[in-house]
Order: C-alpha cells, then sequence, then structure tokens
C-alpha cells in the first residue's frame, strides 16, 4: 500500500481522539495506538496476515482476552499478540470492545515500546 493512501482501518482510533495521551504512529507500514505511551493496538489494511486489527499484549494476558473476545486469534506472524481479521463477522464489534478496554486501561492491553537503536553516524571527516 502506498504512503500516500490513508489506512481504511483509522476510523477504529477515531474513539481515542479525546483521549490526551493518545498518539498514532506509522509502524510495518500500519498505523498503531499508543495511549499513557503503551503501544496498544495496530490498525493493519494491508495483505494477509496484516489485515484487521492487532492487539499488543503478552503471552499471559492472552487467554483473558480470548475468553472475553472470542473473534481474536494469536496473530500467526507476531505470536506475543492477537489480532482480529478484517473478514470476520465481527470485527466493528470487537474493534469497538478493544478500544473500549484500552480506553479504561485494561491491563491485558498495551505494552512498553522498545526504544529505537541510535544511527550509526558516519565517522568519516567532512
Amino acid at each position: 500500500m502506498p504512503s500516500s493512501v490513508r489506512n481504511s482501518l483509522l476510523w477504529i482510533f477515531d474513539a481515542f481522539e479525546r483521549e490526551p495521551t493518545y498518539v498514532c504512529k506509522r509502524m510495518f507500514g500500519c498505523d498503531a495506538a499508543y495511549v499513557d505511551g503503551l503501544l496498544c493496538l495496530i490498525a493493519a489494511d494491508r495483505a494477509k496476515p496484516w489485515n484487521g486489527l492487532l492487539v499488543c499484549t503478552s503471552h499471559e494476558r492472552q487467554a483473558a482476552l480470548i475468553e472475553e473476545l472470542p473473534a481474536l486469534r494469536v496473530h500467526p506472524v507476531l505470536g506475543k499478540w492477537l489480532y482480529v481479521p478484517q473478514e470476520d463477522p465481527a470485527f466493528e464489534t470487537a474493534a469497538e470492545a478493544l478500544t473500549t478496554l484500552v480506553l479504561a486501561r485494561d491491563p491485558r492491553i498495551g505494552v512498553e515500546p522498545k526504544p529505537r537503536r541510535a544511527r550509526k553516524q558516519s565517522m568519516l571527516p567532512r
């Protein structure tokens, strides 16, 4: 997907617009929602398996989230995270429930982002 094309799933993050700590950043060619500095959700509208809503969580918290939202499944590439594919009949309902959980500061959702590595500057004289 060209970067000039808007992500068709960004509507999911509309729920966060009044949240003062909300930040949206590009990640993996998708859009990531951060709340309180935690990476919470990724809206992906690319080819499978990057077409749906990824839930940033840990292995320990997956079962409880899947029990509450059965549309969730383990992401086939990023196994530490869950996702609901866009073609799932419960996609919109699950997306709404997940944004509500994020806004409620549910401790099952959200991971500390890894710090970016500093780029090495050239050692050549100017």
